[in-house]
């Protein structure tokens, strides 16, 4: 998707360099709005190719390409996540967000907006913590829209409402009912060593099979999701109590042989991820409130893997 260079340029064509460099934040967006790199991915795609659809004279008349790719981008992200909802209807077991690996190419933001009440902005890092991304997921579309774009990426109401083709009014109201699902569901911060240390005795325990320290790591009403998709093998509902999910943990051990557990950090706090023979075949994030692991998400889907199993962006 390039243009020809113009007579008389030696380089390449400067307005092209801006608009491909839109790139990444683009995708930070839409992964942030979808739960999905691979849909995130998609809806960039799609996104350049009705850019490049334009005829050159209707490009040049847009005066902030960056905006229009953010419009575009949104638009076709709210469309998906309305089709999504059906999707999930039909999915076979939980559906997680889809894990990723260091973060170091999910923290580029919008730094040139400076109107927001800093009570109601999320990091960009905690934008993409499991916990937060579960949460966007018992929001209506155009909540979540509303919220990310505002909350995370700190775009003025007036200008979500004209993404979302609605009041900024109703943005406003979109957005407040988003903040307070996260509130209902926040808990008391637990430091990053903290958090980094309790990962690590987990694995420990789990790899010694010490099911006494296990347990004493769980939340008695801890809980533990995992998602296989239908296509590989996963418990299809919750498992409630630290008990239970310790038999669980033990049993999939036993189940998979030569199974290598490994510390990574997976959507920007401690996880861990299981290997067979080489191959990342689960990934788990945790959520943990003061010294126990509250909850537990296990992502086993093998789409859902790619960005472990063959690289990043």
């Amino acid at each position: 998707m390039t243009r020809p260079t113009e007579p008389g340029h030696a380089g390449p064509d400067p307005s092209l360099t801006a608009v491909m460099n839109e790139r990444r934040q683009l995708i930070n967006l839409a992964y942030r709005l979808l739960g999905s790199l691979a849909d995130a991915e998609d809806a960039v795609q799609e996104t350049y190719a009705r850019w490049y659809a334009m005829s050159h004279q209707q490009q040049e008349a847009i005066r902030s390409p960056g905006a229009w790719l953010t419009k575009v981008a949104s638009r076709i992200c709210l469309n998906l996540l309305s089709s999504a909802r059906v999707r999930r209807e039909t999915y076979v077991g939980e559906w997680i967000p889809e894990p990723l690996p260091e973060p170091t190419e999910w923290t580029s933001g919008r730094s040139d907006a400076t109107t927001i009440d800093p009570a109601d902005r999320i990091t960009l890092d905690e934008s993409i913590n499991m916990a937060f991304l579960v949460v966007l997921e018992s929001m209506t579309p155009a909540e979540r829209v509303a919220f990310i774009l505002h909350d995370v990426f700190r775009y003025s109401f007036a200008e979500v409402g004209d993404i979302v083709g609605r009041t900024p009014a109703a943005c406003r109201q979109l957005a407040s009912s988003a903040r307070r699902r996260v509130r209902a569901t926040q808990t008391s911060a637990t430091s990053t060593a903290q958090h980094a240390d309790i990962v690590r005795n987990f694995k420990q325990a789990w790899e010694a099979k010490d099911i006494n320290a296990l347990i004493g790591l769980l939340d008695p009403n801890a809980t533990a999701i995992a998602d296989g998709g239908g296509i590989v093998g996963a418990v299809l509902h919750p498992i409630e109590g630290a008990e239970q999910i310790v038999r669980s943990l033990i049993h999939l051990e036993g189940r998979l042989r030569n199974l290598t557990i490994l510390e990574r950090t997976v959507n920007g706090q401690n996880g861990l991820i299981a290997q067979q023979d080489g191959v990342t075949v689960s990934v788990y994030a945790f959520d943990v409130v003061g010294d126990r692991i509250k909850r537990i998400w296990a992502v086993r889907h093998p789409d859902k893997l790619r960005p472990w199993t063959v690289g990043r962006l």
